[in-house]
C-alpha cells in the first residue's frame, strides 16, 4: 500500500492523499516533499509527455494554504488547460489569481490573452489598461503596449451567453395612468394598455468572427440576439442583429464599417425590421483609457403602424479609464435624430451616462446612472400636447466568482426606470431584477 505524506513548505502538515500520482513514487512507504519539490516534479511531468499527471499535482497545490503557493499553481495549471485546449477552465484559474491578488501582472496578461483568443477582443484590452495601471516598469509597459496593438490583428472567434431569471415590475413599459388627455377630454385606457408586472426569462447571446485579410486589416461579422420570454406571450420581445463589416488597423487607431440588418417580435409577431451603417473609431489616450466614436444611420419599417416607419441618424462617444487593475470607470454621451413618415413620431433625443465597475474579493460590482430627453416635432392630431420626456435609470450589479461552475458565475441584477413625459402613454416607472448566470472572468 502507497502512503505519501506531503509536508508543505507553507502548510507544516502532512497530508494524505492515495490519489497522488503513482508514478511520482517508487516502491513502498512515506515521500515527503516541500511545495518547491512538487513544482519540480510537476515540470518533470511535463517534460516526460505526462501532463495529466502534472495536473494533479497542480491542483493538490491549488489547495494549499499559501496563497504564493496557490496562486502559483493555479497559474502554471492554467498554461497547462490552454494547451489541452481547455480556455475557459484557464480563464476562470485567472480570474481567481486576480481576485486575490489585483496587481499581478503575469496572470492579467495571460487573461488578456486568453479573452483575445476565445473573440473578446475588448475585454482583453480592458484588462491590458488594468494592468498599465498598475505602474508598470518602461519595459514591461511597451511589451503591453505592442501586445495591446497586435491583439487587434489576429483573428478571434467566440461566443458570449448570459440567462436569467427576471421579475420586472412593467414588462411592457406601459403607464399606470387609468386615462389619456385628449383635446376631446380624457379617454379611459384598456387594461391590456396599462403596466403589467410579471416574472420571465432573459437571454442574452452575442457572436463574433474576424478573419484577417492582412497585417491591419481583417473582416469582421457579428449575431447578436435578446430575448425577454413570459407566461403571456403577448408580451414576449426577441430581437435579433446580423452585422458585417471591415477593420482597419492605423498606428493606435482602429477604424471600422458594418452594415447590418435586424428583425424585432413583440408578442410573437413581427413589430420592426431595420438596416444599418454604422462606422467606428476606437483610440487609446494613454495606457490607462481609452476613446470609442460611432456614428450610424438606420431605416426602420415598424410592422404595426407604418406612420412610425423611417430614417435616423446617430452619434455616441464613450471614455473608459482604469483608476487601478481593480477598478475601471466609463462614462458616454450620444445624441439621435429620428424622422418618422409621421413628425409626431420624429424625434430629437439625448441621453449622457457614468458607470463604475470594480472588484472586491471574488466579487465584481458594478454602478452606473442614465439620463435622457427626447422631444417629438409635433402632437398628435388627438393629443393636446407633443411628447416630451425625461428618462433616469439607474442599475447595481454583482458577479459572484465564489460559486462558479464550468466557467459561469451567478450574477444579480436590479434597475430602477422613470420616464416622465408629457403624453401619459409613455409616462412610466419600472423595477426590474435579474437572478441568473453570466461568464465568470
Amino acid at each position: 500500500m502507497l502512503l505519501i505524506a506531503l509536508a508543505m513548505t507553507t502548510g507544516g502538515s502532512a497530508t494524505t492523499n492515495p490519489a497522488f500520482p503513482p508514478a511520482i513514487v517508487q516502491g513502498h512507504g512515506t515521500l515527503q516533499a516541500s511545495a518547491a519539490d512538487l513544482f519540480r516534479m510537476a515540470e518533470d511531468s511535463v517534460r516526460r509527455g505526462r501532463p495529466d499527471d502534472a495536473q494533479r499535482i497542480l491542483n493538490l497545490l491549488a489547495r494549499d494554504p499559501s496563497v504564493e503557493v496557490h496562486n502559483e499553481a493555479r497559474f502554471r495549471l492554467a498554461i497547462l488547460l490552454e494547451g489541452s485546449g481547455q480556455e475557459q477552465a484557464a480563464a476562470v484559474l485567472l480570474r481567481q489569481i486576480l481576485d486575490e491578488k489585483p496587481s499581478a501582472p503575469a496572470a492579467r496578461l495571460k487573461l488578456a490573452a486568453l479573452l483575445q483568443k476565445m473573440g473578446d477582443e475588448v475585454s482583453a484590452l480592458r484588462e491590458l489598461r488594468a494592468l498599465q495601471s498598475a505602474n508598470l516598469p518602461l519595459a514591461a509597459a511597451r511589451f503591453v503596449d505592442r501586445l495591446s496593438a497586435s491583439l487587434q490583428a489576429n483573428k478571434p472567434f467566440g461566443v458570449q451567453l448570459e440567462v436569467a431569471l427576471a421579475p420586472d415590475s412593467n414588462i411592457n413599459r406601459a403607464t399606470r395612468s387609468d386615462s389619456l388627455g385628449t383635446i376631446f377630454g380624457d379617454f379611459a385606457l384598456d387594461k391590456d394598455a396599462k403596466a403589467k408586472s410579471g416574472t420571465g426569462a432573459a437571454i442574452r447571446a452575442f457572436a463574433q468572427a474576424r478573419r484577417r485579410l492582412s497585417t491591419n486589416l481583417a473582416l469582421v461579422a457579428r449575431l447578436g440576439g435578446d430575448a425577454n420570454l413570459y407566461r403571456q406571450k403577448a408580451f414576449n420581445d426577441i430581437s435579433l442583429d446580423l452585422s458585417a463589416g471591415p477593420q482597419l488597423r492605423l498606428g493606435r487607431t482602429r477604424l471600422g464599417a458594418e452594415l447590418g440588418v435586424g428583425t424585432q417580435w413583440y408578442g410573437m409577431k413581427p413589430y420592426q425590421r431595420s438596416a444599418h451603417v454604422t462606422v467606428s473609431g476606437e483610440r487609446p489616450i494613454d495606457s490607462v483609457s481609452q476613446l470609442h466614436l460611432y456614428a450610424s444611420a438606420r431605416w426602420t419599417d415598424n410592422r404595426f403602424n407604418d406612420l412610425q416607419d423611417g430614417r435616423g441618424v446617430g452619434v455616441r462617444l464613450r471614455y473608459e479609464r482604469a483608476l487601478s487593475p481593480s477598478m475601471l470607470v466609463a462614462a458616454s454621451v450620444g445624441v439621435d435624430r429620428f424622422k418618422a413618415r409621421d413628425a409626431a413620431y420624429s424625434t430629437r433625443s439625448w441621453n449622457a451616462g457614468v458607470a463604475a465597475y470594480r472588484d472586491i474579493g471574488r466579487m465584481t460590482l458594478s454602478a452606473g446612472v442614465d439620463i435622457g430627453r427626447l422631444n417629438a416635432d409635433e402632437r398628435l392630431v388627438l393629443l393636446p400636447n407633443a411628447r416630451k420626456d425625461r428618462l433616469t435609470r439607474f442599475q447595481l450589479g454583482a458577479v459572484f466568482r465564489q460559486f462558479t461552475i464550468s466557467g459561469f458565475a451567478p450574477m444579480g441584477k436590479i434597475l430602477f426606470e422613470r420616464n416622465r413625459s408629457t403624453v401619459e402613454f409613455y409616462d412610466y416607472k419600472r423595477t426590474r431584477t435579474e437572478f441568473g448566470i453570466t461568464r465568470a472572468f
